[in-house]
């Protein structure tokens, strides 16, 4: 039998050697995994002062997701301007999905209200998702001598002084909606803005303004030991938190609706996978049962869907406030 020396396998080895460098370069990069996120805190920007309807909301979804993602959720409140002044901050930050920004109905007033605004709601924002519907409360300080819509609309025509509503500023929801009721009534209330519902329940307590459209969530507390009396509920519906109180529709105006809303956008640009993690991950938590016990008990109504259905909704909203602005007169410049 013939065999080979060492030196006579040398050229066959470099051949296949070769060979194997030849097919390694040709083969097909692996694909790479996409980095981990989120590796660091998440930041949610609430464009409104803490104790609001956004900023309980935020808080309690913020707490589950920090839980689920292992990192910290850190709610950053940056009120002013009407919520104008977070959503500036927001839309300049990095689109990596480490800052996301609790929109509200207010983004969809601004663009009628404000001539000019250092951001554009429509493309400097990626709408995720849709968290709730929040029908507003119509609540009087305790000393007004009224029950009801009818009496309240009585006493506010027979009034030798006009009656006062008070809001988080103007051009809020909770200003327009006071504008629209006043319109509906004939009754020409006046208007006193505050920076922030805070400020304006404190003055309302006090029995220095009359009465005030607000959020249901934030309103709990004080209509539950008496402070203040709710008079009518905003939405078309009944509210389950307050299912003995009757709506301004039902109540003696028909067609009156003007509910509020909070949902979460990221920069334009931030990576689609984050977005859709987000997505996931906050329709897991909003299914969790206290956490749809906690929303229910405050009167919030849960709206998922999806990115584009929220996207549609805003596209409805800012045109369906853009014409209460106008009818109003207000303007914030």
């Amino acid at each position: 039998m013939k065999s080979f020396s060492p030196l006579g396998r040398a050229p066959l080895l470099a051949a296949l050697a070769g060979l194997a460098a030849l097919l390694t370069g040709l083969a097909p990069a692996a694909t790479a995994e996409p980095a981990p996120w989120p590796t660091k805190p998440v930041r949610f920007i609430v464009p409104f002062p803490a104790g609001t309807a956004t900023d309980l909301i935020a808080r309690n979804v913020g707490q589950k997701l920090g839980d689920k993602w292992g990192q910290p959720v850190v709610v950053d409140n940056r009120p002013g301007a009407g919520g104008n002044l977070g959503t500036d901050i927001a839309a300049k930050a990095a689109n990596d999905g480490y800052t996301i920004l609790w929109g509200t109905v207010a983004n969809s007033i601004s663009p009628s209200l404000y001539s000019k605004l250092s951001y554009n709601f429509n493309t400097d924002f990626a709408p995720i998702l849709l968290v709730a519907k929040l029908p507003l409360v119509l609540v009087a300080n305790k000393t007004l001598p009224v029950h009801n819509l009818a009496q309240l609309t009585a006493h506010a025509r027979a009034a030798s002084i006009k009656l006062s509503f008070g809001s988080g500023g103007i051009g809020t929801s909770n200003h327009l909606a006071g504008e629209m009721f006043s319109s509906s009534t004939g009754a020409g209330m006046v208007h006193v803005p505050y920076k922030g519902t805070p400020a304006a329940y404190t003055d309302l307590m006090a029995g220095r303004i009359d009465m005030m459209f607000d959020n249901i969530v934030p309103a709990m507390g004080q209509i539950k030991s008496g402070q203040l009396k709710p008079i009518a509920v905003s939405s078309l519906k009944r509210s389950s938190a307050l299912p003995d109180v009757p709506t301004v529709n039902e109540s003696g105006i028909p067609g009156f609706e003007a509910v509020s809303w909070v949902g979460m956008l990221a920069p334009a640009g931030t990576p689609k996978p984050i977005l859709d993690k987000i997505h996931q991950d906050v329709l897991a938590v909003l299914a969790t049962p206290d956490v749809k016990e906690r929303m229910a008990s405050t009167g919030a109504e849960l709206a998922t869907g999806t990115p584009a259905e929220f996207e549609a909704f805003i596209r409805n909203e800012t045109s369906k406030w853009a014409k209460a602005v106008k009818d109003s007169g207000a303007h914030a410049d």
